[in-house]
Order: structure tokens, then C-alpha cells, then sequence
């Protein structure tokens, strides 16, 4: 049973949880405002890699959102520490992505471009995939390239629906390779523990808000967090008689807001 009493930190999913695309989603700023007044930190954790956190942070202001920068986890973010903390300077990197992923893996120099001759492919969501690009990778993975994927997600909820997502291009890359890619983000701990030592909390204190039970739930109770189940984005009613379990399931943040409100 979920004692929302005992939660001091959130982290929130972004994608289907705050917003669909660029459509804000109803109860978020009353939300964030009871856990201001409250005195309950909050931060950002997505595996979406189309864009940096700076990015977000301006795409969450022009929704009427106030979270900084440096509140937003991403998995690009992640994925970019753990290859600093793997490979050398100047290892040559073959990007599958977009801004956000191409910024943060070359804005500083340490990872060098190579389409021809790689030693990584790295691979998020583009939105402007190619065939032409799907080639370049499988050739380079062929080759003996490491293959590094931010994440697995295999849709990505827009206004229009659900559209493919990371997951559905590194299937494909998977399907003409043969591969088994290192996969960083979501459902993988790392990035729930880094976004709570952000927020100085202890992961037990701690509430995932996620829509994806795959990802969110499931990386979420890895990391030794309580979660809560919001039924804006990929996952239906439906969809819940399968581990992982969420601790609580609601349809909406005015309804977690309301369970709150009752805990307190």
C-alpha cells in the first residue's frame, strides 16, 4: 500500500505524464504547486534523447512548466556519462539521434564523428530516420562497432498518438544486425538513483510518476522507489494484469493530486 505521507522527493516521466507533445496535460500546475507548498522536491526523468535539458526546460517554460535545467535527467545525459566514464578521448562515434543526443555526446570534443570507420554507434529517437542512416549503422555494427542504445522505448506518445520511438529503431537495427546493444536507459537503475541524488533524497523517500509499466514501473522498483501509474500516455487499464505492478494506478494527475490531499 502506497503512504504518500512518507514520499519527500518526485520524479516525473515527462511524455505522457506532463504533456503529450506540446500539449500540457491537465493538473500539472496545481501538482507542482501543492508539492511547493508542501515542501516535496521534484525533478524531470526521461529517456526521451531528442533534446537537451536546457531544450526542455524552454519547452516546459513555454507550457507555463517552471522547471529548471538542471532538474532534467535525460538519457542522453546518462548515456554520455557512462561513455566519458568507459572510453578514451577521441573514440570515434556514429550518432543515430538528435540535438539532444549529438550535443551532449560532441559539444565538448571528447567524442569525435566518424561516419566511415566508428568504434561506437550510439542510438536514441530520430524522428528524421533514414534508410541511408540505418545502413551506415548496420555496416558499422557489422564492422565490430559497439552498439549503444539511450533506450528501449518502442513508441513515443505525440499529439497525434503513439509514433515510433528508440525502441522501433533499434529493432530494426537489431533485426539487420544481430546485435544485442547496451541499453542505458529506462528500465536500467542508473538514471532513477542519479535523478534522486539530485534531489538529496534517499529512493525510498522517493515517488516515480511514470506511463509506461515497462520502463518507468519496472526501472522504478529496480531502483527501490514507490510508484505511481498515470493513465495519460502509453499504458491502458487494460494493460496492468502483468508484472511490474505500480503501486497506485490513477487516470490522471488531479487524480493523484486528490489521493495526496487525502494522505495529508
Amino acid at each position: 500500500m502506497l503512504d504518500l505521507a512518507t514520499i519527500r522527493g518526485v520524479l516525473f516521466d515527462m511524455d505522457g505524464v506532463l504533456y503529450r507533445g506540446r500539449q500540457v496535460l491537465a493538473g500539472v500546475a496545481e501538482l507542482l504547486a501543492f508539492l511547493d507548498a508542501q515542501g516535496i522536491g521534484y525533478a524531470c526523468i526521461t529517456n526521451n534523447a531528442s533534446m537537451t535539458p536546457a531544450q526542455y526546460e524552454e519547452k516546459l517554460q513555454a507550457m507555463g512548466i517552471a522547471i529548471p535545467a538542471e532538474r532534467v535527467v535525460t538519457s542522453a545525459l546518462i548515456t554520455g556519462r557512462y561513455l566519458r566514464s568507459t572510453y578514451p578521448a577521441g573514440t570515434r562515434v556514429l550518432i543515430v539521434g538528435m540535438r539532444g543526443l549529438r550535443e551532449l555526446l560532441l559539444g565538448d570534443g571528447y567524442f569525435v564523428e566518424d561516419r566511415l570507420t566508428p568504434d561506437l554507434v550510439v542510438q536514441g529517437v530520430d524522428f528524421e530516420t533514414t534508410y541511408a542512416k540505418l545502413k551506415e549503422a548496420t555496416l558499422a555494427i557489422r564492422r565490430g562497432a559497439h552498439y549503444i542504445v539511450t533506450n528501449p522505448d518502442r513508441s513515443f506518445p505525440s499529439e497525434e498518438g503513439l509514433i515510433p520511438g528508440s525502441g522501433a529503431i533499434m529493432a530494426a537495427l537489431v533485426a539487420a544486425t544481430d546485435a544485442t546493444p547496451l541499453v542505458i536507459g529506462k528500465p536500467a537503475p542508473t538514471m532513477f538513483r542519479v535523478a534522486a541524488e539530485m534531489l538529496g533524497l534517499d529512493p525510498a523517500q522517493t515517488l516515480m510518476v511514470g506511463d509506461r509499466l515497462d520502463t518507468d514501473i519496472a526501472g522504478a522498483h529496480t531502483a527501490g522507489m514507490r510508484t505511481a501509474l498515470v493513465l495519460t500516455g502509453v499504458t491502458r487499464r487494460e494493460d496492468l494484469g502483468a508484472d511490474p505492478q505500480p503501486d497506485l494506478v490513477v487516470d490522471d494527475l488531479p487524480a493523484l493530486l486528490a489521493h495526496w490531499r487525502e494522505a495529508c
